[in-house]
């Protein structure tokens, strides 16, 4: 099923009366259970102010359509959404709805927020057929935050999603990243959060490969001096890199690049950047083989490890657990996934809380169910 319309969305939503799989470009490799329901019908611009830095546009657009429109004007998404395709092996395109749904950030996150920080607004179809409009459409009218940011990340389980409201900023003049080789994850980390409580305005810290980066931007003068002023108040010694090379390391390392085409299970764990040490020295120490990357100062762990076996989901998720934080298992074979679900169980409470917003939005449990089970 494809709606071309608002209208057309709420109507099959009324009448329907078994499970809908609701998918954007199916880019994200998620197994959903029931008929299909794909928003590439819900597309185009509806409004789009450079001046006031604001876009509104159908969650069925593509991605790349976003970007390219917004380039144009030398602006651009500053959470920098992660393109998951040649980790998962998916295709398809993937669309501003989904990117929402799923609250997709990246890198930049340390310095600008997540998707949802930049969402201004939201329309869209609640399980029981309703139309529901939350926030404003321009940064003037920013009302309503509640629904909008719980719509940003909720995956489709509360409501399909017709339109997005956004923020958006001017693109820089300029990049540059300090790049320091050999460093081992409990140095890079501390490097990282010394990085940005500095005052020049970090805009990523990330480690893989033994390798520790952080970019800066903004006007080239600025960009010169904070990278110079940043080397020095961490002893000096930094290679730095510009521009395309800047971006292409930072592309590499958003898309978790150094695990495409390799074999093995795929987590992304959240947890406090300096936990991070710890958490990776207490897997391996429990015989747990993983190759890591490193992103938000080490608030962002890319995991990945062998597949056998259940014991290792099992430490991964007890060691996010001990540490205040969760892993979401991103790449995995079918029987692993029949196993492990792809979300942290929550605690009792919160459980709780989720389930009751989910019977409100979707009485009859028909927006891809089963997906935020273990959640």
């Amino acid at each position: 099923m494809r709606p071309g319309t608002e209208t057309e969305l709420a109507e099959l939503l009324q009448a329907a009366r078994a499970p809908l799989a609701v998918r954007g470009g199916g880019t994200r490799g998620v197994a959903l259970a029931g008929e299909g329901l794909e928003t590439g019908g819900l597309s185009g611009v509806r409004l789009y102010e450079p001046g006031a830095l604001t876009l509104v546009v159908g969650a069925g657009t593509p991605l790349a359509e976003v970007e390219a429109l917004l380039a144009e004007k030398g602006q651009r998404l500053a959470f920098e959404p992660m393109d998951h395709r040649a980790l998962l092996g998916t295709g398809g395109e993937p669309t501003i709805g989904g990117v929402v749904a799923a609250n997709v950030s990246g890198p930049r996150r340390v310095q600008v927020g997540a998707c949802r920080d930049h969402l201004l607004g939201v329309r869209f179809v609640s399980g029981a057929g309703e139309v529901v409009s939350n926030g404003g459409r321009v940064m003037k009218n920013v009302t309503g935050y509640d629904l909008v940011k719980l719509m940003a990340g909720s995956w489709g389980t509360l409501g399909v999603l017709t339109e997005v409201s956004l923020k958006v900023l001017a693109r820089p003049q300029a990049e540059a990243t300090l790049v320091r080789s050999g460093q081992g994850v409990a140095q890079a980390v501390t490097d990282m959060c010394r990085a940005m409580g500095t005052p020049y305005d970090v805009s990523g810290a990330g480690w893989a490969g033994g390798e520790t980066r952080l970019r800066v931007e903004g006007l080239a003068g600025s960009v010169a001096y904070r990278a110079g002023a940043l080397n020095a108040a961490l002893g000096g010694g930094w290679d730095v890199v510009e521009g395309a090379e800047s971006a292409a390391l930072w592309q590499g390392l958003r898309d978790a690049a150094p695990f495409v085409g390799q074999p093995g299970a795929v987590w992304k764990l959240s947890v406090k950047p300096t936990e991070a040490p710890g958490l990776l020295g207490r897997l391996k120490a429990v015989g747990l083989d993983h190759e890591a990357l490193l992103d938000w100062s080490g608030g962002l762990i890319w995991l990945r490890v062998p597949e056998e076996g259940d014991a290792g989901a099992a430490a991964i998720r007890a060691e996010c657990a001990t540490r205040g934080g969760h892993a979401t298992l991103i790449r995995a074979g079918e029987a692993l996934r029949a196993r492990v679900p792809m979300f942290q169980p929550r605690p009792a409470p919160i459980a709780r809380l989720e389930a009751g917003l989910r019977a409100k939005f979707d009485p009859r449990g028909l927006l891809n169910p089963g997906l935020m089970e273990g959640a």
